[in-house]
């Protein structure tokens, strides 16, 4: 397996990490990328994450056999709608979206006849810093990736997709858009949302910056996903409100629990509440491959 062009639409951590595994990995003879912004795509070229810049999606695409899409979930419709018909057939058209549900409706509206070719995918992985600066050929190893395959994707299409991540090392899981974003509001949305919260909350006090200067390890560990990039958390969270709203009432409900045994003095309920949550996270065995 060997693809003759990536178009890469996004060049940013995620995109431009993908080329660079791709190219270490010897699977692509030419990337050729296109970013909304003029700079990030100049920085590719620059770092030799893309061999040729191209003018518009839809220049992107044309001659590619793989097309990858690395823009904020807000962005995908309407580029969709742009390259649909410059799309080859035949090509694999993946994104690499944090919600699948939507990004599986816009591609249903905005494809066509192209929907077959379409694999919808979520690697889980990422960094606080963003930009095609810190893109890594590292990114996806070990990793988890979940596809979200369509009624009417192509088998061949959907074997190939698997058969790359797994090329760049990555554990590949298939579900449903629906199952997706369900399990990833609890597990990543939720904690994100919860991340800003802590962060604003204790900005927001008249000591915070105070309180912040004596915060240690914990504290770190706690908040490090809330320096993540805020368009595209702002769009993740928007695109799953009903799941990630229901995850939010869920650790509400749970916060409350513990509130009122503090509030009552109830020593050895609020201790067993506690040993629960130390029992269910000691359980939880981060392998190579869990996000964290």
């Amino acid at each position: 397996m060997k693809f003759e062009r990536l178009a890469l639409i996004g060049c940013g951590l995620m995109g431009g990490s993908f080329a660079l595994a791709l190219k270490r990995a010897a699977l692509v003879n030419q990337v050729v990328g296109f970013s909304p912004s003029a700079s990030t795509t100049a920085r590719a070229l620059a770092l030799g994450v893309i061999d040729a810049i191209a003018s518009s999606p839809e220049q992107a695409v044309q001659g590619a056999d793989l097309v990858l899409l690395a823009l904020p979930v807000a962005a995908t419709e309407p580029t969709l709608q742009r390259i649909r018909g410059s799309v080859a057939p035949g090509a694999l058209l993946m994104d690499v979206g944090s919600t699948k549900s939507d990004v599986a409706a816009a591609a249903a509206r905005a494809l066509g006849d192209k929907l077959p070719l379409f694999v919808p995918a979520h690697p889980i992985c990422g960094a606080e810093l963003s930009g095609v600066d810190n893109a890594s050929a590292d990114l996806y190893a070990g990793r988890q990736v979940v596809l979200t395959p369509l009624a009417q994707t192509d088998d061949a299409g959907l074997q190939t997709a698997l058969q790359v991540w797994t090329a760049l090392g990555c554990h590949v899981h298939c579900m449903t858009p629906e199952a997706h974003d369900a399990a990833y509001a609890a597990v990543s949305h939720l904690p994100h949302l919860i991340a800003f919260a802590l962060m604003n909350s204790l900005s927001g006090q008249s000591q915070g910056a105070a309180f912040l200067s004596l915060a240690g390890p914990g504290f770190r560990d706690s908040t490090r996903i809330a320096a993540s990039e805020p368009s595209m958390w702002r769009d993740i969270l928007l695109a799953n409100r009903e799941q990630v709203l229901a995850q939010s009432r869920q650790f509400q409900a749970s916060l409350q629990a513990l509130e009122q045994l503090i509030t009552s003095g109830d020593g050895e309920a609020l201790k067993q509440l506690i040993e629960s949550a130390s029992q269910t996270r000691s359980a939880w065995r981060i392998s190579t491959h869990t996000p964290s």
